[in-house]
């Protein structure tokens, strides 16, 4: 009886490696598929105002290490792998715009301030503001970056128009909890948000 057992132990393992390999590559591929996207946004002058972000969770900061699906996760409120907003999400609206600071908002507490430092870096003030479930509960967190900020944001200016298009990265390992101003002691490790822009109008043009 013990050698059936023990084949049955060693065929649920390869089942669980090969499962945690499947998601591994459908994750970098997802990833891929959005740097391409990311791209081909900055490259595309014909549409018009438009942009995209995703806030991706570091895997020690998620439910069993992330193996579950997002669904499944948001029904208890718990974290999510991964959250996304663009131009088409409720209430998105594009704030303040300048060569070194883009602010975009949303309904649900979206709030997201990306600034450089004129050199292709993020600089001190940039932050985000989002929903999102944390240990069972809704939270808006606010989260910032380290010091120094840790990521690069790029930007370009269509020529003749003034319209701002481009695409940060920036790593945020410092949260709060947005309305006690208490911190979460959450993330474990750095959230990593992505984002791209096209032909946002200037302010005051």
């Amino acid at each position: 009886m013990k050698t059936p057992i023990k084949i049955s132990l060693v065929v649920i393992v390869v089942l669980a490696l090969l499962a945690c390999l499947v998601v591994l590559v459908v994750l970098r591929s997802g990833s891929d598929d959005l740097e391409e996207s990311f791209a081909t946004s900055i490259s595309d002058t014909s549409q018009g105002p438009s942009f995209q972000v995703r806030v991706v969770m570091p895997r020690l900061g998620l439910p069993l290490g992330g193996i579950l699906p997002d669904a499944f996760v948001k029904k208890f409120d718990g974290t999510p792998r991964e959250l996304r907003l663009d131009h088409t999400s409720p209430g998105a609206q594009i704030g303040s715009v300048e060569s070194n600071r883009v602010e975009l908002k949303a309904d649900g507490g979206w709030a997201i301030f990306i600034e450089g430092d004129g050199a292709g870096h993020i600089a001190s003030g940039t932050h985000l503001v989002f929903p999102t479930g944390l240990g069972g509960n809704r939270v808006k967190l606010d989260c910032r970056p380290a010091d120094p900020a840790v990521g690069s944001f790029q930007t370009i200016t269509r020529t003749g128009s003034g319209e701002l298009s481009g695409r940060f990265v920036v790593e945020l390992p410092k949260c709060e909890n947005a309305e006690t101003g208490r911190s979460t002691n959450w993330p474990p490790a750095p959230l990593t948000v992505r984002g791209s822009f096209n032909g946002l109008p200037r302010s005051g043009r």
